[in-house]
Formats: structure tokens, C-alpha cells, sequence
């Protein structure tokens, strides 16, 4: 699969060498994170300046652009639509073989590696030539055309003139009107250089509009061959998401967004499949209690120790049956991550204890009285006609928690960090010694959302960049990892766990229930 060139200009005024860039200075589609660390090295001066800022998106998209058009070269060629050798030759005849050649050393001074033919300009570097022109004058490109910028060439050879003269040879740029939808491919009878400007003439202002358009009207070219077609893929979600975080930055946090209709025609229907229970549910009059909060109440109100839950007074108990309440919902039952609380600390509440919602395992808080506590509770309650209830949060588990050390596959994550700024020197939040986990440093400033801790194993020095935990409707929340639904392991081990809660607790209340649904992991 084909790798775009990055003009060596660019590569030595923004320091694009391995491993921000690979040792050819070429740039794979696929590999997101070199984008990434491509656009944080271009932006590094366009603070300053205030200038219009790239994204890993742009990148991305011009490497898949220009992966795309040199296939379509390729099948031109192959079907005997294009004739490069003669178009090379009637370049030669009409500009002169002496500035063909110039344009050939040119083009290896700025863009070549030493793999394509030296010489005079053959069939090879006259396809990178037309690929070239035509990225160049792509409007929406423009932040990122200094990747593959051909002013130099332009301004120290004969370059254009040899390009015009090879492209008046195949046909010339005549392109088909604006709107017009192509019968196949890549449209059939439209002379080579017009085909390599359709995605620009049709949608001339978005990089994404360019993309969606080639996977829409080019589909025999690209969906016949799985590598671009997932790399187009991969740019076209770069950029959407890009665009998505663009408006939200624009607006007030938490404001509306752009309404989204996706399309959910390809899943199985799901038929609701829950027991009817109508002898109690419909008459369940619930009250939440904040477990910890809740026990220290009681103790000031009776005057008298309440350090667990086996202590809850019978009065209580009797009070709130009284008033008609038939359910306690407890919050805050689990055992939670010890750097849930490490972290609030850290960020300057002496007095902070863990969020109830970062958890470390689904077994009841030892300071809570543990499991048998809470049976003691739950049966007294129960004699009562009050039912307990528990929480289950089934995207997230504390970041720290058994089973990110044991099984740190179940979580989202990458090997790299998707941000180059992204670092993590601060200080270890694990209590496991064969693990160290780290909050990236601009957390701790608020300068950042922190979309990902590092776990890193001391034994065998792996590193995993976990994403924090997202219902997909916030900003993420930075004592909890997010667990991977695409894995079947992972599926069934929450599976396990609900109905672990399920045979301690009559009544379960789902933090972020939605995304337990097939069409919310979509």
C-alpha cells in the first residue's frame, strides 16, 4: 500500500524525522499516530503566529488522498486508458527533453528517495508529478499542503509546464459539472487528470466532503481493495470526530450539538425480555442514600456508634417504613480504588473519599462491614417490606482497580498516546507492586481533560494507554478506565457481575444503562 512522500522542505523545517516520521520521510495511512505527531509538530509554531491550526485529521487524509489517486493512475494505466509513457515522451517534444530533466532532478531533490528511476522523467515519476499538481491545488488541503508542497519546484524548474504538457497529452483536465454522479468507479470516458480533480470539484471546501464523495461514487476503486478501504475508513472517522470536538469547543460546555441520525438497519432487533413483577415494582417508592454520608447522619441523630451497616438502627429502619418507603437505594456499596481518593486529595480535598462510581471490585466496602454487614441489613430491611438496592456500572472500572491489574486487555486502549503533548511524570497511583499507573500531567493543572492514564508493567515494561472512562456524554472521568464491549471476555465478565449484584440486591440501578445496549457501543 502506498505511503505519501513528505516533501523533505517541510521535513527539515519541522524536524519530521524517525520516529515522528518514518526513515524513508514517507507517511503510512494507517499509522494515526505518526498524523498525530506530525500535526503537533506543525502547530508548534502556529500558536504563536495564530494561525489556523492542523489536525491529525488532515494529515491523515491527505496520505489516504494520495494513496487514492495514485490508484486510480494505476487502473487507468492498466485498462489502457492512460498511456504515460507517451504522455512523458510528448512532454519531452513539446517543452524539451533538457527541462523534462530538470524537472526529474527536482522532483528527486524535494521529494524523491531513491526508488523511483532516475533519468529522464519515465512513466513512474511522471504519475507521482500528476498526483502531486493536483493534491497541490485542493483547496481544502491547504493547511496541510506544506507536506506536499511543489512551490519550490515550480519556482526552480520548468515543472509546470512539463505537467501541462503530460496532461494535455492524456486528455486534459476537462471536468465533469459540479453534482453530476459518475455511472461507476471513478467515471468512465473523463481523461485521467480530470479524474484526479473530481473529489476537489465536487466538494471543494472539506477534506470529509472529499472522502465521503470518493467512498460514494468511487466505490468499485476503493472497496475492491480492503487496505485503502480501511484507511479511508480511518480518516473519515479522524476527521468527523475532529469536527465533532471543533463545535463543541465553539460552544458553551454542554451545549446542544449537531443531531446525529445513525443508521441502525444492519442490527438484529432486540425484543425487551424483562419479567413484569407488577405484584411490587409499580409500587416501589424508592429513597437514595448516600451509604457513607448516611451512616454518620445516623450516628449524630441516635448518639451512638453507626460504623457499619449492621448498625443501622432498627428505628431508622421502622421510620422509614412508616413514611411508605419499600426501597433503600445505598450509594456507594463497592469496594472503590484507593486513587479515586488519592486523586481528589492530590487536586487539594483533604477530606475527599473515592467516587462511589469508581470501583474497585463488586464486593461490599470492607469499612462498610463487608458482605455479612450488609446481609444483616438487607434481612432486617427486608422483614420491613423495604427492599435494597445497589448500583452496577457496567462501562467503567476504577482505574486502578483488580481488573485493570489482572486483565488490563479488557479496557480500551493503545500502545502509543493519541496526543504527542500528553505526558505522564506524576507520581504512581497504583498499590500493586507489579504495576505502575500514571495520570497524564496536564490533569493535574486543569489544562486538560486527560483522555488516558499509562499502565505500565514493571516486570516486562509494557506500556497501555487506557482511555478514562465516557457514557458519551461527557468529558471523561479521570479515576475510571473504560472496558472494551467488542471483547467477548469482557462482555461475559460484566454479564457475571450483574448477576453477582443481582443475588445480593432485589432491585439494580445501572449507572449509564444505555450502554449496555448493542446500539449504543455503535
Amino acid at each position: 500500500m502506498r505511503a505519501i512522500r513528505i516533501a523533505r522542505p517541510a521535513r527539515r523545517r519541522h524536524r519530521l524525522e524517525p520516529p515522528v516520521l518514518r526513515a524513508d520521510g514517507r507517511l503510512d495511512a494507517r499509522d494515526a499516530a505518526a498524523a498525530r505527531r506530525i500535526a503537533a509538530r506543525l502547530n508548534e509554531g502556529r500558536d504563536a503566529a495564530q494561525a489556523q491550526p492542523v489536525g491529525a485529521g488532515e494529515v491523515t487524509a491527505l496520505a489516504v488522498l494520495d494513496a487514492i489517486l495514485h490508484r486510480v493512475v494505476e487502473r487507468e494505466v492498466a485498462a489502457g486508458r492512460a498511456n504515460l509513457a507517451g504522455a512523458a515522451t510528448a512532454a519531452r517534444r513539446h517543452v524539451g527533453a533538457d527541462a523534462v530533466a530538470e524537472v526529474g532532478r527536482a522532483w528527486r531533490r524535494d521529494f524523491g528517495d531513491g526508488a523511483t528511476e532516475r533519468g529522464p522523467a519515465g512513466p513512474r515519476l511522471l504519475a507521482e508529478l500528476l498526483v502531486l499538481a493536483a493534491l497541490n491545488e485542493d483547496a481544502a488541503a491547504a493547511t496541510v499542503r506544506e507536506l506536499v508542497d511543489d512551490r519550490p519546484m515550480r519556482d526552480g524548474s520548468r515543472y509546470e509546464p512539463v505537467v501541462l504538457a503530460a496532461e494535455a497529452a492524456l486528455g486534459g483536465r476537462a471536468p465533469r459539472a459540479p453534482g453530476a454522479v459518475p455511472a461507476a468507479a471513478a467515471g468512465p470516458h473523463l481523461p485521467l487528470p480530470a479524474q484526479l480533480r473530481e473529489p476537489m470539484i465536487h466538494a471543494p471546501g472539506s477534506l470529509l466532503d472529499q472522502l465521503r464523495w470518493i467512498r460514494d461514487h468511487w466505490v468499485d476503486l476503493v472497496a475492491a481493495d480492503a487496505a485503502l478501504f480501511e484507511r479511508l475508513n480511518l480518516a473519515l472517522d479522524v476527521l468527523a470526530e475532529e469536527a465533532r470536538a471543533l463545535e463543541l469547543r465553539s460552544r458553551h460546555f454542554g451545549g446542544p450539538l449537531p443531531v446525529e441520525t445513525p443508521d441502525y438497519s444492519g442490527l438484529d432487533p432486540e425484543h425487551e425480555a424483562f419479567s413484569a413483577d407488577t405484584e411490587w415494582m409499580p409500587r416501589v417508592v424508592l429513597m437514595a442514600k448516600s451509604t457513607y454520608v448516611w451512616l454518620e447522619q445516623l450516628a449524630r441523630r441516635f448518639e451512638r456508634p453507626v460504623s457499619n451497616l449492621a448498625d443501622v438502627p432498627d428505628e431508622e429502619l421502622d421510620r422509614l417504613a412508616h413514611l411508605g418507603v419499600t426501597g433503600i437505594w445505598l450509594i456507594g456499596l463497592w469496594q472503590r480504588s484507593r486513587a479515586s481518593a488519592e486523586v481528589k486529595r492530590r487536586r487539594g480535598d483533604a477530606d475527599a473519599v473515592a467516587s462511589a462510581y469508581s470501583i474497585d471490585e463488586y464486593r461490599i466496602a470492607d469499612d462498610l462491614g463487608g458482605e455479612a454487614a450488609f446481609e444483616a441489613l438487607k434481612w432486617r430491611a427486608w422483614e420491613r417490606g423495604i427492599r435494597i438496592a445497589a448500583d452496577m456500572v457496567p462501562n467503567h472500572m476504577g482505574l486502578d482497580s483488580r481488573w485493570v491489574i489482572e486483565h488490563p486487555e479488557w479496557f480500551i486502549s493503545r500502545p502509543d498516546s493519541p496526543y504527542p503533548a500528553y505526558s505522564f511524570n506524576g507520581p504512581d497511583l497504583s498499590s500493586d507492586p507489579g504495576v505502575e499507573i500514571t495520570l497524564e500531567d496536564h490533569y493535574g493543572d486543569s489544562s486538560d481533560a486527560a483522555v488516558v492514564f499509562r499502565r505500565r508493567d514493571r516486570g516486562s515494561g509494557e506500556q497501555r494507554f487506557i482511555y478514562h472512562g465516557n457514557d458519551g456524554t461527557s468529558f471523561p472521568w479521570n479515576d475510571t478506565a473504560q472496558l472494551d464491549y467488542l471483547r467477548a471476555d469482557v462482555r461475559e465478565a460484566v454479564i457475571q457481575t450483574i448477576l453477582g449484584v443481582a443475588r445480593r440486591s432485589p432491585i439494580i440501578r445501572f449507572d449509564a444503562a444505555m450502554v449496555l445496549a448493542r446500539r449504543h457501543i455503535r
